[in-house]
């Protein structure tokens, strides 16, 4: 490989030592908590069939108890396990979240390489981007489960396609400037082949960017996920989710606020637990944020 075709080195990071884990939890917290966070979240909402009860269990001699050694956060208008019904709910969230940032990162990523590197390409599908955006979400998923019905495919599809622009800005943004760059260059002159100039030599400077933003699309489709159900127009209402079960609290908070409690609590720090791991990448892969901060 000449000099000109060798890419810019950057400072490694390295492989992560056992002993050097906690120098990396302090210079990295919000790292580590906010993956810690994430992962006993994702544990326990795997893990809840091995020591949760039946979400879909009806007790109605059991209405609007009390958390107690039974139920641990209490009973819901119907007699179900509220306790139950929070842990499987983390399954809908979680599951709506990491599918919509898959889906998301993949489409923009697609879109937004070829739209950086061809500049006539580029014309055309930003304006296209530029529609999307002005899609809101709640409209297109109530236009979408008006015309399919609802299911949790249905909700992935309408929180992604608005998804998808802001990431496909972030690569382009990314692509325009990698392609400019000496080795990018020098490998198409020395007649590397397109797709592996994309694969090799600009595709890997997006990574970084993309974890970040993949962080803030989580989050987002989370809170867009636990709205459409608080609307109805989620997840089916058989199926626990936090946005379903805050809706079906309201009239009952004040004789059984766990109901809503629960709920809203998780909710609030998976999306937290996701935003503390963005941040922390942030400043993982831009130290100069870290600074300023």
């Amino acid at each position: 490989m000449t000099l000109l075709s060798a890419p810019i080195e950057t400072a490694p990071m390295g492989r992560l030592q056992l002993s050097d884990f906690p120098r990396f939890i302090r210079r990295h917290p919000l790292v580590f908590l906010g993956g810690a966070l994430l992962t006993l979240l994702v544990v326990l909402a795997l893990a809840a069939p091995l020591y949760a009860g039946d979400p879909l269990s009806m007790k109605p001699f059991k209405r609007l108890r009390p958390p107690s050694a039974d139920m641990w956060f209490g009973s819901d208008n119907l007699g179900r396990d509220v306790f139950a019904r929070t842990v499987f709910g983390a399954r809908i969230s979680l599951l709506v979240g990491l599918a919509s940032t898959a889906s998301a990162a993949v489409g923009g990523v697609l879109i937004g390489v070829m739209a950086g590197y061809n500049r006539r390409f580029d014309n055309v599908v930003m304006r296209i981007m530029d529609g999307l955006m002005s899609i809101p979400t709640i409209l297109l998923a109530i236009a979408l489960v008006s015309l399919t019905g609802s299911g949790i495919g249905i909700l992935v599809v309408a929180i992604t396609i608005p998804q998808i622009p802001s990431v496909t800005r972030l690569v382009r943004s990314v692509v325009l400037g990698v392609r400019e760059r000496p080795y990018v260059e020098a490998a198409i002159c020395g007649g590397t082949r397109l797709p592996k100039v994309l694969w090799r030599h600009i595709l890997p400077s997006t990574i970084p960017p993309l974890m970040v933003q993949g962080a803030n699309v989580c989050a987002s489709a989370i809170l867009t996920e636990a709205g459409l159900s608080f609307l109805g127009v989620g997840v089916p209402p058989e199926i626990p989710s936090w946005g379903n079960m805050i809706s079906g609290s309201r009239l009952y908070l004040a004789i059984a606020p766990m109901t809503c409690f629960a709920p809203g609590i998780c909710l609030a720090l998976t999306v937290l637990a996701v935003n503390l791991l963005g941040d922390g990448l942030r400043d993982l892969f831009d130290p100069r944020s870290k600074r300023r901060r």
